[in-house]
């Protein structure tokens, strides 16, 4: 699924590395949910969103139609 978590992570200054860091998880889970090829929990979402100072909408809102594209079933 689409998301802006490179976006924001970029924003406040953050590597993949240190965004794992501050949320306990690993570098290549990062990369993964960046991609979109990998959907996180709505708890691992939040933890995301408190470390980068985003809000789950700005993240990972997707619009219906973007949801329901070819990419995304």
């Amino acid at each position: 699924m689409r998301n802006n978590v490179k976006v924001a992570r970029v924003k406040e200054g953050l590597t993949q590395q240190q965004l794992a860091d501050c949320i306990g998880i690993t570098r290549q889970t990062v990369s993964l949910i960046e991609k979109g090829k990998y959907n996180p929990s709505l708890k691992l979402c939040l933890q995301i969103c408190y470390a980068v100072n985003a809000k789950l909408d700005e993240i990972f809102w997707v619009d219906q139609e973007a949801f329901y594209e070819k990419d995304n079933r």
